[in-house]
């Protein structure tokens, strides 16, 4: 503890001289000790018995005044508009001199001001009798002579005369009270008026003398403490002023990373210290985040704003991945295919890059009520728009729905139009032929398609920018420069999304040529600049290796797409179904494609050699009741029509049907 004068806190800064900051004081008494803590306008400043505080400013803010017989105390801020008079002091001036000295003001702006002698007083020819008063005018300096006060001395019937009394002149002087009235911020200005009495002038009559202190919002520094500290002067602790010793001391300021951005260029590179570790683990899976512990020593070469891209790998049996990706990174990707589940997906990637084409993967039957169309497998599918279409449901109860539907063209392979000029077409089929056959399918409908790519040409992940997101790729050469690439050996990784993230390059003192990138809004740390020297000669900074992919969580992906797709409309609702009517509604016939598969596998045999007839007579079941000729080959079950020119419906296999025929598949397995 320094050897100096403990003061109270309010009574200090009251004293001290603005111009001579910033001072070091240090807490070593008071109330309020060993940790005290003050919650203040919503922010919580403490204090122990040996902390030292830079104030680095100091701010009016208000007024606290006292009332002398009652010791009440109020507080008036420094803007208010009401008016003091200055009450006089009990006290006598032994000389006129000390009196002069002592106005709150300067002297020749406070005149005139009154005042009494309690002593008789003898000028000359002039003698002036005890209790007079004596109203100062002006102060007359002559050159060579005795500076001498001009005063208005009143006698009986108004009858007034002046006197110049010498400044020397000894007795008992007592002010009077004077009209001149002070506002807050006159009576702060002035270290005179801060030291005197004054009544609060009102409307009415207020007789109760106030003692004014002032209040100043202190702004100070303390080690380790991350902000400016902003707190009131009237806080009960003393201090002592240990400035002279303690002018070396280092006030450590912690820094974020974004704060570190926000330094200037010249402050990198530089040794720094982690003093608060990262608390956002769970977001990255770089081999450099254990690293990053409390004490720790990293270099920052420089701050950037890096171009990144977030990818993904598709779900499997494997867990999903998630990198984020420098646009330096110098590997080369080709496109895959996208697939789709839904139509309201190829809606939504329609949407995003026009002129989509697809493969459908999987048939689908004509559901009239809820206007599915039949697809085949192999159909390829221009997207064209997005309409209306109407639903008719159960004609017998309800009327037709409008529901949202996504208008494609159903582009014709060749083989399917060297097959159609062997059959026969009216007039009318054959002008029809030549329209490309539209296909609507409502929003809600499931599907399952494959994207139909021309496209076989490498890109660098920089030239994909131009490329409508989310984009399906594939690593087809490596990164040359990163001694393991993490993203050679995915089937498909998914560019998600692009972000400009401001980085902080960093590496580890022992290996200052190592680099990673430190994303700063996505790392949640605090460091402090240290004097240590660079880890490499003066002048000779080393070429740096930077680590291009860095590998993310689940969390950090859900974090990203919570920062974009927050507008993202979900699919549309399907009409309500009618159970009573599926029960009634006649399956509708598939396609014309679809016929055409079913007819061709009627012609191929099995795999073991079994003809269709040898098997029926092999099983005791009669199939011929059954509209259905079910084909094994190399164990799967195929559902072809007996008979495709019969003018009968097709059945749905009920699951009994379907397990007596599993059965009697395992029978010609056997035999």
């Amino acid at each position: 503890m320094a050897n100096s004068i403990a003061l109270p806190l309010q009574e200090f800064i009251a004293s001290l001289d603005p111009t001579c900051l910033p001072n070091i004081l240090q807490v070593c008494s008071g109330v309020y000790f060993q940790g005290s803590v003050y919650e203040l306008s919503g922010s919580e400043v403490c204090f122990s018995t040996g902390d030292l505080i830079k104030v680095i400013g100091i701010e009016l803010q208000s007024v606290t005044c006292e009332d002398v017989s009652t010791n009440e105390k109020f507080e008036l801020p420094i803007s208010h508009t009401g008016l003091f008079k200055v009450v006089p002091d009990q006290m006598p001036y032994s000389s006129l001199k000390e009196m002069l000295s002592l106005r709150p003001v300067g002297l020749d702006s406070s005149l005139p001001f009154t005042f009494t002698s309690h002593t008789k007083m003898s000028f000359g020819s002039l003698t002036l009798g005890a209790g007079k008063a004596l109203t100062v005018l002006s102060i007359e300096q002559h050159e060579g002579e005795e500076d001498q006060v001009r005063c208005l001395v009143k006698g009986q019937a108004e009858a007034s005369a002046e006197v110049c009394i010498p400044l020397s002149s000894r007795g008992q002087f007592y002010e009077c009270e004077s009209e001149e009235c002070y506002s807050l911020k006159e009576i702060m200005s002035s270290p005179f008026l801060c030291s005197r009495r004054f009544r609060l002038i009102k409307n009415t009559n207020c007789e109760r003398v106030l003692v004014l202190s002032p209040i100043y919002q202190i702004q100070a520094i303390m080690n380790l403490r991350k902000n400016v500290l902003r707190f009131p002067s009237s806080l009960e602790v003393d201090v002592v002023d240990v400035t002279d010793l303690c002018k070396d001391v280092d006030f450590v300021t912690p820094l974020t990373l974004t704060e570190v951005l926000s330094q200037p260029d010249e402050s990198l590179p530089a040794v720094v210290e982690i003093l608060e570790e990262p608390q956002s683990h769970s977001l990255f899976k770089s081999s450099w985040l254990p690293g990053l512990t409390k004490g720790a020593h990293l270099v920052f070469h420089k701050k950037r704003t890096t171009g990144m891209v977030v990818l993904s790998s598709l779900k499997g049996r494997k867990a999903q991945q998630y990198f984020l990706v420098s646009q330096e990174y110098g590997g080369r990707f080709r496109k895959r295919p996208r697939e789709f589940n839904s139509v309201y997906e190829l809606y939504v990637a329609s949407t995003q890059a026009p002129g989509l084409t697809v493969s459908v993967t999987k048939n689908c039957e004509e559901v009239e009520e809820e206007g599915l169309p039949a697809l085949s497998v192999g159909e390829k599918l221009e997207i064209v728009d997005c309409t209306r279409m109407e639903v008719p449901g159960d004609s017998s109860k309800k009327k037709a729905q409008s529901v949202e539907a996504l208008l494609c063209h159903r582009l014709q392979d060749p083989d399917d139009a060297d097959d159609d000029d062997d059959e026969d077409e009216s007039a009318e089929e054959a002008e029809q032929k030549d329209e490309k056959e539209a296909v609507l399918m409502p929003l809600y409908m499931q599907g399952h398609f494959v994207e139909a790519l021309r496209d076989n040409k490498k890109y660098k992940l920089c030239d994909l920018g131009n490329f409508s997101l989310p984009l399906d790729m594939k690593v087809v050469s490596r990164d040359t420069e990163l001694k393991a690439d993490p993203l050679v050996g995915f089937t498909c990784l998914r560019i998600e999304g692009v972000l400009l993230e401001p980085t902080i390059q960093a590496s580890f003192p022992h290996k200052p040529d190592d680099c990673f990138e430190l994303p700063a809004n996505w790392l949640t740390m605090s460091v402090c600049y240290t004097k240590e020297p660079l880890p490499w000669p003066e002048g000779q900074c080393p070429k740096c290796f930077i680590e291009r992919v860095i590998e993310v969580s689940d969390t950090f992906f859900y974090e990203f797409r919570k920062q974009g797709n927050t507008d993202e409309a979900p699919p549309p609702r399907p009409p309500k179904r009618d159970l009573s009517s599926l029960s009634s509604k006649k399956p509708s016939k598939p396609s014309k494609k679809s016929t055409k598969l079913k007819k061709s596998k009627l012609s191929v045999p099995t795999d073991k050699g079994v003809p269709t007839d040898q098997f029926s007579h092999t099983q005791s079941m009669k199939l011929d009741e059954i509209n259905h000729v079910f084909v094994f080959s190399a164990g799967n079950l195929c559902d072809v029509t007996a008979d495709v020119d019969s003018d009968h419906d097709y059945e749905t296999v009920d699951d009994s049907l379907v397990c007596l025929v599993k059965s009697a598949q395992e029978s010609v397995a056997f035999y």
